[in-house]
């Protein structure tokens, strides 16, 4: 059964709206919550209640497939447990029509899991027990994004359920701004596009296109693409990358082995939507050990 609450939305028309571009701080927030079991539901519609959203929910994968097509939210949140079809084929069919920010919470928390998760499409994955706060950091960093507004009023603290942290290490700030002296990188254009191979991306327009055809990118392989786009023939680390999709990149931060997995699985997923072989790359050249960089330009 669909349990909903608050008001219907038209949430956004274009591409540009459905990524939340151009909208101003204050905005109404739009969320889907896929969760059987109803206390966890009722926390979650919590969290995003304080964080400015208007939450709608569903007990089944089926269904929250049903709001999301209705609802158009920016923000989605599902476990892998669903009575009916899995958290990993939801995901699926959801990309297939949507690029909601999807964010797993799941009691599975080996790697494989992981790696399914972000392989079928999801952006970022929780496992539970998980901290009310750290959920909201995530929230707020995929706010600051995709300029969505201000930061997450903190409401009274939730009783937090510890979870194993993994062990981080620290790394540098955001390294990479697009250099206009490297001679092997492809100009943008004056309307904000950058191109490479008959590869282009404009972050203003939020679209991206190859030899003239569109190309659907989830948000965070969207944002891998630009930084590596900007940063031409430079090599961006993963450390770099997966601050950039946590939305750290303005300061210090801590990535951790399950977050530069994160970043691999993201970048597999867009080498073959742009069908771009590690082997004789023509987008994204791996550098072994480092990270990534545009490749050599093909005449």
């Amino acid at each position: 059964m669909l349990i909903l609450q608050g008001q219907a939305s038209n949430f956004g028309a274009d591409r540009g709206d459905r990524y939340g571009m151009g909208m101003p701080a204050g905005s109404r927030r739009v969320a889907v919550v896929i969760e059987d079991d109803a206390d966890i539901r009722n926390l979650l519609e919590a969290i995003l209640a304080q964080a400015g959203f208007t939450c709608y929910t569903a007990g089944a994968g089926l269904e929250g497939i049903a709001a999301i097509r209705q609802y158009d939210p920016i923000l989605t949140t599902l476990d892998i447990s669903l009575p009916g079809i899995d958290g990993f084929e939801v995901t699926r069919q959801i990309r297939s029509f949507s690029n909601t920010y999807i964010i797993v919470l799941s009691a599975r928390n080996e790697e494989i899991d992981t790696l399914m998760g972000l392989d079928a499409g999801a952006d970022d994955y929780l496992t539970k027990p998980f901290r009310p706060r750290e959920l909201r950091a995530r929230i707020e960093a995929m706010l600051r994004r995709f300029h969505l507004g201000g930061p997450i009023q903190s409401p009274t603290e939730q009783p937090p359920v510890e979870t194993p942290q993994p062990v981080r290490t620290p790394v540098p700030e955001r390294p990479f701004v697009a250099d206009d002296s490297d001679e092997n990188a492809e100009d943008g254009d004056e309307s904000g596009w950058l191109s490479h191979n008959g590869l282009r991306i404009n972050a203003d327009m939020w679209l991206c296109d190859l030899d003239g055809a569109p190309v659907e990118l989830t948000r965070s392989e969207f944002d891998l693409l630009l930084a590596i786009m900007q940063g031409n023939r430079r090599v961006i680390s993963k450390d770099s990358l997966a601050l950039e999709l946590r939305g750290d990149y303005a300061s210090s931060g801590y990535v951790s082995d399950s977050d530069r997995r994160a970043v691999e699985v993201h970048m597999a997923n867009l080498r073959r939507k742009l069908n771009d072989p590690v082997g004789s790359p023509r987008y994204v050249e791996t550098v072994r050990g480092v990270g990534y960089r545009l490749a050599e330009p093909q005449s």
